[in-house]
């Protein structure tokens, strides 16, 4: 299965906010086995949404948008993604309750703030979508065929997200091994192992911990297993992490 994400939001692109969204969502997918070959960060623009989504939509297996929903001027997030699919916007009975609902608790909560919501128009969603009730929040997402709208605000997007999280599953698999040996000396191990067997490996120093990360991905765990068992022996290799101090000679 193969999932983009867009994150949409002005603050993002301004660097405001940092998208720890996209970060989460791409770790929560891989550790489901799930590829994620697009990460794209959009402003607050109903048109601009609606042409990625529409985009995406036919390109990829899932796509999720997140951010932009809710009651604010600029979120649009809801109407470019009813635009992408040619729909209007409606309101169902379940999910205006759930509006009504979570303001009661705001209201019991705190008593002696007036919050003024137009419920209609933050329970409103795509015609025949699919609604995701926000237990951590107001605003509701939805799913609209292939595409899966969630809030941005981190707490209610994992929330979301675990209530639909089974609907994403995948072949991709990952292993990791670590090296002291600096990058640039084990390159052609690196491109033999993947020569030999059906996987990719990535390469991540970190220099803080002083070794190199290597990632061994494919969708065949016997063959990640060979690759590993491989690599263990054709270089200075450890499936524990290892430091020495070292310089690598390749960024």
């Amino acid at each position: 299965m193969d999932v983009a994400l867009i994150t949409v939001g002005d603050e993002l692109l301004s660097g405001d906010t940092v998208n720890t969204n996209a970060s989460w969502l791409a770790e929560q997918l891989a550790a489901r086995g799930v590829t994620v070959p697009r990460v794209l960060a959009l402003p607050d623009e109903r048109a601009t949404i609606a042409e990625r989504v529409t985009a995406y939509a036919d390109a990829f297996d899932r796509v999720i948008v997140t951010g932009g929903i809710g009651g604010t001027p600029d979120d649009v997030t809801v109407e470019a993604v009813a635009d992408a699919f040619d729909r209007d916007l409606t309101v169902s009975p379940v999910v205006r309750a759930d509006v009504e609902a979570g303001l009661a608790e705001i209201d019991a909560r705190v008593p002696d703030r007036d919050v003024d919501v137009d419920v209609d128009a933050e329970a409103a969603l795509p015609a025949e979508s699919r609604p995701l009730l926000n237990e951590a929040g107001l605003a509701p997402g939805c799913v609209l065929e292939s595409v899966y709208v969630f809030p941005g605000i981190p707490d209610e997007l994992e929330s979301m997200f675990g209530s639909v999280a089974d609907e994403f599953t995948g072949e991709r698999r990952s292993r990791f091994l670590y090296t002291v040996e600096p990058e640039a000396n084990i390159v052609p191990s690196l491109e033999e192992v993947m020569r030999r067997y059906d996987v990719t490996v990535g390469c991540y120093p970190d220099r803080k911990a002083k070794h190199n990360r290597l990632k061994i991905v494919g969708t065949d765990a016997a063959a990640i297993d060979d690759a590993a068992a491989w690599l263990l022996t054709a270089i200075d290799a450890s499936e524990e992490p290892v430091s020495r101090d070292w310089e690598a000679a390749d960024g």
